[in-house]
């Protein structure tokens, strides 16, 4: 029954451990690269509004078509 008890105790232990590890590795990009990962962002917002705004454009008159213009 320990044994149990200590397998569930060290999943979390095992869970932060790997935590710290990952943040202290990890760096803080450079301004150049957070320059280029905003664009890349700001490409992919722009992309994904302009695809909607193209279905929602398209859907409305076909909705009004399909349902009869109620």
């Amino acid at each position: 029954m320990a044994d149990q008890v200590q397998e569930i105790l060290d999943v979390p232990r095992e869970f932060v451990r790997d935590g710290i590890q990952f943040i202290n590795k990890s760096q803080k990009p450079d301004r150049r690269e957070f320059i280029q990962i905003s664009k890349a962002v700001g490409v992919g917002f722009l992309i994904m509004g302009a695809v909607g705004y193209v279905v929602k454009l398209i859907h409305i008159p076909l909705n009004q078509v399909l349902v009869g213009g109620a």
